[in-house]
């Protein structure tokens, strides 16, 4: 059964305006920052910072009337040997997550679906 679903969509240049490297500190988790080290090209290091940030208002949005306290780094978004994301939280650890995460030229969108 489906608990909760949420989604979110961010612009490229919001990320590049920030600053990659600030951008990287403020959300990355350190499972997340060893995925981000590996990343050769600039435009993929901005496209991974961006799907991670929509992934995770878009989990945030699954949670709005839970843990107040939540921040960015307590979830994970990791890709698994395919390229397919996938969570790690202990907030998830009850659920059946499923993720999807696309990027254009100028954006970046993430859709999550929770399920007991």
């Amino acid at each position: 059964m489906i608990y909760a679903i949420g989604t979110d969509l961010v612009e490229l240049e919001r990320i590049k305006t920030i600053g990659l490297e600030r951008f990287k500190q403020k959300i990355l988790s350190p499972e997340e920052v060893k995925e981000y080290d590996d990343i050769i090209h600039e435009n993929r290091k901005l496209t991974y910072l961006a799907g991670r940030f929509a992934a995770k208002e878009s989990l945030f949005k699954c949670f709005k009337t839970g843990d107040k306290t939540t921040n960015y780094k307590d979830f994970s978004i990791l890709n698994d040997e395919d390229g397919a994301p996938y969570i790690i939280s202990k907030h998830t650890k009850d659920y059946v997550s499923h993720i999807t995460i696309s990027h254009t030229n100028l954006y970046a969108v993430a859709f999550v679906v929770l399920e007991t």
